[in-house]
């Protein structure tokens, strides 16, 4: 007599085989798949709340899969071909999913190819399961093959060899990668075939594998497609779209809208160029466009953004030869329970974190301004008494990445060698674009038509190529540990024909990037902490700038110390503390004159100490530009001070920021740093900019510390005392700050 759960297992894999051969797929090739557990919902706050639900891959009653972990799920059929066909947010019971498309799309020689997706739906703002039956596949389209279920791998190699990273990451971020497999049949084959023209018969040995993956808490995927040449010719990918998805419109609007709302997920891919915004994610990569099928939308002109398709702007034109793979670049998806500004930035953050956890590495860092021996050797010795832990040889110093000269290398290697017996990390600084090398090696752009950053070389160059291996020389020989690259790849495309690692206009941006990329992905392997400019954190870039003008370095040394938080305060709503760099030019920057100017340190104490308290109070690190970082006792142990509060509340101060109050010189001004899983849950930094002191009762929110009822509250470590939570997640504070000052409260 069989047994319930043996039972079970025969029903379901007669359920698979049926499945199977409605799809025209072998059984043997099929995943047999766990019963979806239908009250799979996560009721705690990821965002606060250690997640216990696991990512799995589960198949329904009606034999549709499902990627789930209790948060967020995508569910797919897969007959008569593969769609998905639901997306939904469990927490709130959202579904953000009105159509079926395409899963990818793949031009090849031409021939444009969609892969799964179904035909046939009714209307556009909404879809029914009973519909489901009645849809069609595309006979154009790729069909399902197989699938297989797989555990997330590591894009690249992360060292860990510093004191200030992380121990406790896990890289890659744990959960499940779902891959399916698609080919041409000979029914696509035929309606691929232009009238007269022969039959691209080879297209029938081309496999494309759409991959997605799901982590454990979080709501998050990321999607990527794989082609695989099996034929005996060289193929090209002309084109491709990785993720298609018909969202649901988060607004109503009958009238023209000059700017709209996107459907509430939040998007980022690792193929981003062009600057330190998020807007430049759209500029590269991702577009929520109109909807031609939405023909029974509420916008009289059908222009609601409500489609999002992830693709490149251009290209990729590559040619793939017999039995080679091309990867897309990848897409990850952010499926956002709140429209609250705040809780979408924490939940970006946190996602930033997981998929790059590099980002969280924080060293303290000074920016040397001359490559000269004693002067770097000095500035190497004052980091290592107050604790600082990098050097940077800062732009215009005399560093000079593109001198391959043994007397060069060697002179550099001695460098890092005495870095690192003092424990400190020491590299400089090379700049890329924006800048001219010649007629022969610069982009090439039609007439009237300049770079992004006016002038700039071409990776592919012969010059472009000569530079990147200048690099990786470099690095390799000295043992250096850092490298600031400024004006990285920002996007530019290349008409030029004559350049070695490029054949036209059609490849030059995906191949450019493609270099740069896995230069950076290879100093994250090696331990090599990357300053970058632009967004490539997930391609292993370590930090961009917080942001700020430099210009600002101009104004008098009071206006500046406000300005700074300002800075601070606006740019750590898309990123943690350790994610953006500011600036502290120690000597005259941009202008100014003496009012701007911090130098001589020990007759500006009170300034360079309100401008350590802004930075380290944040977590934020700054490049402290100069010759030195102190000149006299005294400045020795105020930057001391500081760099020791710093590091001893380090795991809090480089966690997540909720925004207070923003400074505005007219009131206090308050961040609260929060770690919900910490030993110290909370650290509130609290500013006073005024000439009198400030005496107030402050109402703060401790909702994402993750305490509830009571909290105990350390003034400058003083003693502790207690305060009441209420049922919304406040605390009043009372706080006594001096004029010109600060205070803080560790909370746990």
């Amino acid at each position: 007599m069989m047994t319930s759960s043996a039972l079970f297992a025969r029903s379901l894999r007669r359920t698979c085989l049926a499945i199977a051969c409605a799809a025209g797929t072998s059984l043997a090739a099929q995943t047999v798949l766990p019963a979806y557990p239908t009250n799979q919902v996560e009721r705690k706050d990821w965002l606060v709340d250690k997640i216990e639900t696991k990512t799995g891959v589960y198949q329904t009653v009606e034999g549709h899969i499902v990627l789930s972990n209790g948060l967020t799920r995508r569910v797919f059929t897969q007959s008569p071909n593969v769609a998905t066909i639901s997306l939904d947010e469990l927490t709130t019971n959202t579904s953000l999913l009105r159509s079926i498309r395409p899963e990818a799309t793949i031009d090849i020689d031409g021939h444009h190819i969609e892969v799964g997706g179904l035909t046939g739906q009714p209307v556009h703002n909404y879809l029914l399961k009973q519909w489901l039956p009645t849809l069609k596949a595309d006979p154009k389209a790729m069909k399902m093959k197989r699938f297989r279920v797989e555990n997330t791998k590591e894009r690249f190699g992360w060292m860990k060899r510093r004191q200030w990273m992380p121990k406790d990451m896990p890289w890659p971020a744990p959960g499940k990668e779902l891959i399916f497999s698609y080919g041409l049949d000979d029914e696509a084959i035929t309606a691929l075939t232009s009238k007269g023209g022969v039959r691209p018969d080879y297209l029938k040995d081309i496999e494309v594998e759409v991959h997605y993956e799901l982590y454990d808490g979080m709501p998050v995927y990321c999607k990527w497609m794989t082609m695989t040449n099996h034929s005996q010719r060289t193929v090209t990918v002309n084109r491709f779209v990785s993720e298609i998805i018909a969202a649901v419109e988060p607004e109503s609007s009958v009238d023209e809208r000059h700017r709209w709302m996107y459907p509430n997920i939040t998007v980022d891919t690792d193929y981003n160029f062009g600057g330190m915004s998020e807007e430049y994610i759209y500029a590269s990569s991702v577009a929520w466009k109109q909807d031609p099928l939405y023909k029974t939308q509420v916008n009289v002109e059908r222009t609601t953004p409500c489609l999002l398709e992830v693709a490149p702007k251009l290209g990729p034109e590559q040619q793939i030869a017999p039995g080679k793979t091309f990867s897309s670049f990848r897409a990850w998806e952010l499926i956002n329970d709140s429209e609250e500004r705040e809780r979408k930035s924490l939940g970006y953050r946190r996602m930033m974190r997981a998929m790059a956890p590099w980002v969280t590495e924080n060293p303290i860092l000074m920016h040397v301004r001359t490559a000269d021996s004693t002067a770097v050797k000095h500035a190497i010795d004052q980091c290592a008494e107050v604790g600082f832990e990098m050097v940077i040889m800062t732009f215009w110093s005399g560093f000079d990445a593109e001198d391959e000269s043994a007397k060069n290398l060697g002179y550099l290697k001695r460098l890092a060698d005495y870095a690192h017996e003092h424990n400190i990390a020491l590299g400089g600084y090379s700049l890329l674009a924006s800048r001219s090398i010649d007629r022969e090696n610069d982009v090439l752009l039609p007439e009237g038509q300049q770079a992004r950053f006016l002038n700039s070389p071409c990776i592919e160059s012969r010059w472009g190529q000569d530079y990147m291996r200048k690099l990786y020389q470099l690095y390799t020989v000295t043992g250096l540990d850092v490298l600031e690259h400024d004006g990285s790849y920002p996007g530019d495309v290349c008409h030029a024909t004559y350049h070695p690692g490029h054949r036209g206009i059609g490849d030059s941006q995906w191949n450019q990037m493609r270099t740069i990329t896995d230069y950076y992905k290879w100093c994250r392997s090696k331990g090599i902490y990357l300053n970058i400019p632009d967004l490539y954190f997930l391609n292993g870039g370590n930090k961009t700038g917080m942001g700020y003008r430099e210009a600002n370095w101009s104004l008098p040394r009071a206006q500046q110390e406000i300005v700074e938080r300002q800075n601070i305060f606006d740019g750590t709503w898309l990123k943690a503390p350790p994610m953006g760099w500011m600036f502290v030019p120690l000597v005259e920057y941009q202008g100014g004159g003496e009012a701007a100017t911090i130098e001589p340190l020990k007759d500006h104490l009170p300034h360079y100490g309100q401008r350590l308290a802004n930075l380290f109070g944040a977590g934020v690190q700054a490049c402290y530009r100069g010759p030195q970082l102190y000149d006299t006792p005294e400045t020795k142990q105020l930057v001391k001070t500081w760099v020791d509060f710093y590091k001893k509340h380090r795991e809090v101060l480089d966690g997540d920021i909720i925004h207070v109050r923003r400074p505005d010189g007219r009131d206090y001004d308050a961040i609260l740093h929060v770690n919900p899983h910490g030993k110290e849950r909370g650290l509130l930094m609290v500013y006073n900019p005024l000439e009198e002191p400030i005496r107030k009762q402050i109402s703060v929110d401790l909702y994402y510390t993750g305490l509830t009822q009571t909290a105990t509250l350390c003034e400058q470590d003083g003693k502790a005392r207690k305060v009441r939570i209420d049922d919304r997640h406040k605390a009043l504070i009372d706080i006594e700050v001096p004029a010109k000052s600060q205070t803080w409260f560790v909370i746990r």
